[in-house]
């Protein structure tokens, strides 16, 4: 079961998230966005993130971690 949040909330926490990944300390989620035709679980996606100091490839490997682990969690509403 996962838990409803709204863009704002949710945007946070992939953010969060991010930033706490080995090497992405400078990467920022300007935004989470929802995924058309899905209603629970995995509905949203995080279309672009800004590197800052980070490398492409580790931010990469992290926004497929996040995404994987936060949308187990939380579904976008």
């Amino acid at each position: 079961m996962s838990h409803g949040k709204s863009q704002d909330e949710l945007t946070q926490l992939a953010e969060e998230a991010l930033r706490a990944q080995p090497g992405c300390e400078t990467a920022r989620v300007p935004a989470v966005a929802a995924l058309p035709d899905a209603q629970i679980g995995r509905n949203w996606e995080i279309p672009n993130v800004v590197l800052g100091d980070s490398l492409i490839s580790d931010v990469d490997r992290a926004v497929l971690s996040v995404h994987r682990q936060l949308g187990r969690k939380f579904h976008l509403v």
